[in-house]
């Protein structure tokens, strides 16, 4: 009778090669490696791409526990799921305190005093006394008029007036002469009367020369064309030699003092109602005027400004009201034209809330939502009003209050709409706990 040989069987199992390059296969390995039932032949050892494959005998009798070995595997693993951890979270203690409510708006750099040159007298430039992009002083000449005429008119005048002159002191002594005589009724008393009157009017020709002459005197310096202001001038938008005019509509150049300098900053009326309405309603008070500007560049200005008033009216076009700031300008980094962004507050939130942006959340209707520990550790849905931005944080007007804890850290791990969710609150920024072995992982964003 014939023995059954058994079922060939390949025990599977990788290992890396020795430093003699040969695979040892121990029996804790031959062991623990996978039975594989491939054919009746009989044993041999194969070894291909660093995978062992010893084939053995397996008696018929062993073959139905084959088939159990895998349902016990299963069952083995079912049991060994990491239990349910309860996740971390960070929070912060709200506190009330005074909160600047800081706005940015655009602006434009304006001079301080601006001038422009134009001539009082008509003539030829003779000669250009300044350099253009300078620093001028007040009264110090810019150009020079041809300043004959003006000097013959002023010698006329004064030959007018010497004339007059004489004219009147002849009428003069007339009249003291013929004031006697007709007391003694040795003249008539209209002839006095008409020295007397003749006298006058000799007194106020005279004025009216010595008018004349200082019109002429004016009109002389007048030739020489001063600076108005101290501040820096611009180019020449005339040349020697060229002919300008009294009341002429071009300037002969423009002088404009930069220090200090100031800057106009149009802010919608719509805010500027919102803040009157807060002011009035007595949460906020006035802040101080102090402004900050950033350039162009992005670079901050050194100096400070201060909001020196607000207009009275509204611009039509633009819908906005101009605030005038001025700033100190000692270096002349400022010129007139700029633009430049303004930072100030208008306002103090007195006992406001802040809540770092990463703690609060929107909902689908668009309101303000924050999760809060609440009692028995457990993280509460809320929903509060906020409406600005203060810096990195949300200013709220309403649904916290101080003292409550606002889950700030480990958002992500609670689940959405479950009111009450245990949790373990820590204080935000605290190290993680350590995960125990075969637990979930710890605290995140």
């Amino acid at each position: 009778m014939l023995r059954p040989r058994g079922i060939a069987v390949w025990r599977q199992y990788e290992m890396p090669a020795s430093r003699s390059g040969k695979t040892v296969l121990t029996r804790a390995a031959f062991q623990a490696s996978k039975l594989v039932v491939l054919s009746h032949r009989p044993p041999r050892v194969v070894l291909k791409n660093q995978v062992l494959r010893v084939r053995t005998q397996i008696k018929l009798c062993l073959l139905p526990l084959l088939a159990v070995v895998p349902l016990l595997a299963a069952c083995g693993h079912k049991d060994n799921k990491p239990p349910q951890r309860t996740p971390e979270v960070g929070y912060v203690v709200l506190k009330t305190q005074d909160v600047p409510l800081e706005i940015v708006l655009g602006g434009r750099t304006n001079a301080y005093e601006t001038s422009e040159v134009r001539p009082q007298v008509n003539g030829v430039i003779k000669a250009r006394r300044f350099v253009e992009g300078s620093v001028v002083k007040q009264g110090q000449t810019l150009y020079e008029i041809d300043p004959s005429l003006y000097r013959a008119a002023v010698a006329q005048a004064q030959a007018n007036l010497q004339n007059a002159e004489a004219t009147r002191d002849a009428a003069v002594v007339k009249a003291d002469r013929y004031k006697p005589l007709a007391d003694m009724q040795a003249v008539a008393k209209q002839d006095y009367t008409d020295a007397e009157a003749a006298a006058k009017q000799a007194i106020a020709q005279v004025a009216q020369n010595k008018a004349a002459l200082d019109t002429a005197k004016i009109n002389l310096q007048y030739t020489t064309v001063p600076a108005p202001i101290t501040g820096r001038i611009s180019r020449s938008l005339v040349t020697t030699g060229a002919l300008v005019t009294s009341g002429q509509t071009n300037a002969m150049t423009t002088i404009a003092r930069l220090d200090p300098i100031y800057v106009d900053i149009p802010q919608s009326s719509a805010d500027m109602v919102t803040l009157r309405r807060e002011l009035s309603g007595g949460g906020v008070t006035p802040s101080s005027a102090d402004v900050q500007l950033t350039l162009e560049d992005g670079s901050a200005y050194p100096q400070h400004g201060v909001i020196e008033f607000s207009e009275t009216i509204v611009d039509q076009t633009t819908g906005s009201v101009t605030l005038r700031a001025r700033f100190p300008n000692p270096t002349g980094l400022l010129l007139p034209g700029m633009f430049v962004r303004a930072k100030l507050s208008q306002a103090t939130a007195r006992n406001a809330i802040l809540v770092p942006q990463q703690g609060i959340s929107r909902d689908p209707r668009g309101d303000a939502t924050v999760y809060v520990v609440g009692p028995g550790d457990t993280a509460q849905l809320r929903t509060v009003q906020a409406a600005r931005t203060v810096g990195t944080s949300w200013l709220v007007t309403g649904g916290l209050a101080a003292g409550d804890k606002v889950i700030v850290e480990g958002l992500g791990q609670l689940k959405p709409n479950q009111p009450n969710q245990l949790v373990h609150p820590v204080p935000a920024g605290s190290a993680p706990r350590q995960p125990k072995p075969g637990t979930g992982a710890g605290r995140q964003g």
